[in-house]
């Protein structure tokens, strides 16, 4: 997770590399000026077998997180279009929301740090300009 970072910037165009970060050994955030609303990478565990891609709204505001994700869900076809299938948006826990995908877990090695990297990338540069709309 602490190389994340420096991977995912390399995928990135200029107006998006300069995010902030917060990591530890099962998950890495990357965030521009809330830390509560930023894009995760989560290692859910090798027992279930996941890892998490996403944008999370973990605002202290419920409303702010519900207003996000309904703004989010107007967008999920085009979301769903350039990123796959596979992505949802959904409340989740403590009244906090995401838009993610989930992915096999495997041990980070660096083919797996380079694909979650650009998959991470990939998904900021199609959610970023979403965000900017509200």
């Amino acid at each position: 997770m602490l190389a994340l970072p420096s991977a995912t910037r390399e995928h990135l165009p200029p107006e998006l590399k300069k995010f902030k970060t917060a990591t530890r050994s099962w998950l890495c955030q990357l965030y521009y000026r809330d830390s509560r609303l930023h894009y995760e990478v989560w290692n859910m565990g090798e027992r279930r077998g996941l890892l998490e891609i996403g944008l999370h709204f973990e605002s202290k505001d419920r409303n702010e997180n519900v207003f996000l994700l309904n703004h989010f869900s107007r967008y999920m076809i085009e979301v769903k279009s350039h990123l796959g299938s596979q992505w949802e948006a959904e409340m989740w826990d403590k009244g906090w929301a995401k838009v993610y995908e989930t992915i096999p877990y495997q041990p980070f090695a660096d083919d797996v740090l380079e694909d979650v990297s650009k998959r991470l990338a990939r998904a900021m540069t199609v959610l970023h300009p979403i965000w900017s709309l509200k």
